[in-house]
C-alpha cells in the first residue's frame, strides 16, 4: 500500500470518529451517550441563589443543583452505570445554551427562562418556578418603579431574557436610561452597590437571593412591579425526547409525592446558606397549577 493511500484511509478514520463522537446527540442521545462513557455533566451558576450557587466552602448548592441531583440519580439507574461519574461544570448565561448544545454539559438547572426564541435552540423540561423582573436598588435610592429611571444607569445580566426586556421596554417607553452589561449575576449586585448602576434588573426572586446574601442585606431593597411574568424549567438538548422524559419523569413524580413542595420550602421558606438567611418566599399560583398540570409551555412571546 502506498504511503499516500494510507495516509488518507487513517484520515478519513479520523474524521469518521470525530463525526461519530459529535453525531451522539442526533444519534441516541444522553442516556447513550451516559451508557458509553460512563459519565454524566451536570451545568452550576455560581450566583444564581436560591436555584444553584456557591456556598460558603465554594460547592455548588440549591434547589435546581439538588433537583439535578435526582436526576442523576435516575440516568444512573436507567443507565445500569452504577460507577456513572457526575462531572460538575460552572456556566453563565452566556454561554450555558453553546455548552450544553456542544456536548460539554448534558443538563442545567438554574434560573433559565423557558421562552420560544431559546425553544428553538435547547429543550425545557417541566416549568419549576414563575417568575418577573424587577429592581435591585439601595435602600436609599429614589427609584421605585420603571418609569424612576429615566436618566439613570441600570444594569442587567448578558445573555438573559431580562437584558432584553429593559431595552425593548426603553425604546418602546422612551425611558431614557442608560442599559449597562455584566458578566454574572454578581457582578451586577456589585455595581449597585458601588454606584455605578442605580438598579440591577433582574428575575425578582435572584434579586431577593442577592440581597440576602450580601453584607448588610438592609442596605438593598427590591422595588417595582413585576415585569413580564416568566418560567424557569431545566434545560436539555433538543431532539432528544428520551432524556426530557426522564427529566420530566423525575419532575413529576416529586411534584405529586409533595417532595417538591419540601424541596420549595427548604430553599424559599427556610434559612439557607452561606448566611442562614431565609427568603421568605411563599409558592406563587402560576406554579401551584403548574404542579397538577405539569406544562413545560414557554413564556409568552
Amino acid at each position: 500500500m502506498k504511503i499516500s493511500s494510507l495516509v488518507s484511509r487513517v484520515a478519513a478514520c479520523a474524521v469518521v470518529g470525530l463525526a461519530a463522537q459529535g453525531a451522539w446527540a442526533q444519534a441516541g442521545g444522553t442516556l447513550d451517550k451516559v451508557k458509553q462513557s460512563g459519565a454524566f455533566t451536570m451545568a452550576y451558576r455560581e450566583s444564581s441563589i436560591p436555584f444553584s450557587y456557591l456556598d460558603d466552602k465554594a460547592q455548588p448548592v440549591g434547589f435546581g443543583f439538588e433537583i439535578c441531583n435526582r436526576i442523576a440519580d435516575e440516568v444512573k439507574k436507567v443507565t445500569g452505570r452504577a460507577d456513572m461519574k457526575v462531572n460538575l461544570q460552572a456556566v453563565t448565561s452566556a454561554n450555558r445554551i453553546p455548552l450544553l448544545q456542544n456536548g460539554t454539559i448534558d443538563i442545567e438547572c438554574g434560573s433559565t427562562t423557558n421562552n420560544v426564541e431559546r425553544g428553538k435552540q435547547v429543550a425545557f423540561a417541566t416549568n419549576y418556578f414563575y417568575t418577573g423582573t424587577r429592581f435591585l436598588v439601595k435602600s436609599s435610592s429614589p427609584v421605585k418603579k420603571l418609569e424612576d429611571l429615566a436618566g439613570k444607569n441600570v444594569v442587567s445580566t448578558t445573555g438573559t431574557t431580562n437584558y432584553k426586556i429593559m431595552r425593548g421596554l426603553n425604546d418602546e417607553k422612551k425611558v431614557g436610561f442608560e442599559l449597562l452589561g455584566a458578566k454574572d449575576h454578581a457582578e451586577s449586585a456589585l455595581m449597585v452597590q458601588s454606584g455605578r448602576a442605580e438598579a440591577f434588573a433582574m428575575d425578582d426572586i435572584l434579586l431577593y437571593g442577592l440581597r440576602a446574601s450580601s453584607q448588610n442585606p438592609a442596605e438593598l431593597a427590591v422595588v417595582g412591579e413585576p415585569i413580564q411574568v416568566e418560567p424557569y424549567a431545566i434545560m436539555v438538548r433538543r431532539d432528544d425526547p428520551a432524556f426530557k422524559g426522564l427529566v420530566d419523569g423525575v419532575l413529576a413524580g416529586l411534584m405529586k409525592s409533595g417532595e417538591f413542595e419540601k424541596l420549595y420550602k427548604k430553599w424559599f421558606q427556610s434559612p439557607i446558606p452561606p448566611k442562614g438567611i431565609n427568603l421568605g418566599v411563599p409558592m406563587s399560583k402560576e406554579l401551584q397549577e403548574n404542579m397538577k398540570a405539569l406544562s413545560d409551555k414557554p413564556a409568552a412571546p
